[in-house]
C-alpha cells in the first residue's frame, strides 16, 4: 500500500515538472514577442477557433487571419524603437536606413543612430517563428486545422518550448536587441540609453 502511493506520488511529481517546465518555457517565449500581440491571439483565439472545434468554414477563415495579423505584428513591431524627446515624453518610429521615421527633431537625442541594421531582420525573421512556435502549442488553432493526437500534443509542449527557446537564446545573443518599439516593454535602462550622449553608444 504504502509503494503504491509512493509510486503515485511520484508520477504525480514528475508530471507537476514537466508541466511547471512547460509553463515555464512558454512563457520565456512569450517573452521574445509584443505584449499586445500575444494578448490578442490569446484572447481571440478560442473565440474565433470555436474552442478548437473549426466546424464552420468560417473559423478556420478567421483564425487564419488572426494567425496571419499577429504574426506580421510581431515581424512588424521589431523595427519600431522608442526614445525621450525633449520635452520628456516617450516617442515612437519605425526604424528606416536613415533613423526613425516619423519623429520631430530632438536636440537630446540622436536619431539617426536609430537606423535599420542586419540584427533587425534577423530578430523579425526569429520573432516570427517563436510565434509560429506559440501557435503550435495552442490547442484551440491546432484543433481548428489539424486536429493532434493526446500524445503528439504532449510531445510539442515537451519539446517545443526548449528547442526554440534554446535557438531564439543564441540568436538573440548574438544579435541584441536594443530596441524598444511599439508592444515591447521599455525599461528605466532603455530610457537612459535612449537620450543624451548615450543613444550614439548603444544604437551604434
Amino acid at each position: 500500500m504504502g509503494a503504491a502511493n509512493s509510486s503515485s506520488k511520484s508520477k504525480g511529481s514528475s508530471q507537476k515538472t514537466i508541466k511547471d517546465k512547460t509553463l515555464s518555457g512558454v512563457g520565456n517565449l512569450i517573452r521574445l514577442l509584443p505584449t499586445g500581440t500575444v494578448f490578442l491571439y490569446q484572447f481571440l483565439s478560442p473565440v474565433l477557433s470555436n474552442n478548437g472545434h473549426c466546424s464552420k468554414t468560417i473559423n478556420k477563415y478567421l483564425t487564419a487571419i488572426l494567425v496571419g495579423l499577429c504574426g506580421l505584428s510581431c515581424f512588424f513591431s521589431t523595427f519600431t524603437d522608442s526614445y525621450v524627446g525633449d520635452d520628456s515624453k516617450t516617442r515612437y518610429g519605425i526604424a528606416t536606413s536613415k533613423g526613425l521615421w516619423p519623429s520631430p527633431e530632438s536636440k537630446s537625442v540622436d536619431l539617426p543612430t536609430y537606423k535599420l541594421r542586419f540584427a533587425d531582420f534577423v530578430q523579425a525573421f526569429f520573432a516570427v517563428i517563436v510565434f509560429a512556435a506559440l501557435v503550435l502549442l495552442d490547442g484551440n488553432t491546432v484543433g481548428c486545422f489539424y486536429p493532434a493526437s493526446e500524445s503528439t500534443e504532449k510531445t510539442l509542449l515537451q519539446v517545443l518550448p526548449p528547442v526554440v527557446g534554446a535557438v531564439s537564446s543564441v540568436v538573440f545573443f548574438l544579435f541584441p536587441n536594443k530596441r524598444h518599439g511599439i508592444g515591447y516593454p521599455a525599461s528605466e535602462s532603455s530610457k537612459d540609453s535612449n537620450s543624451g550622449g548615450e543613444a550614439s553608444t548603444t544604437k551604434a
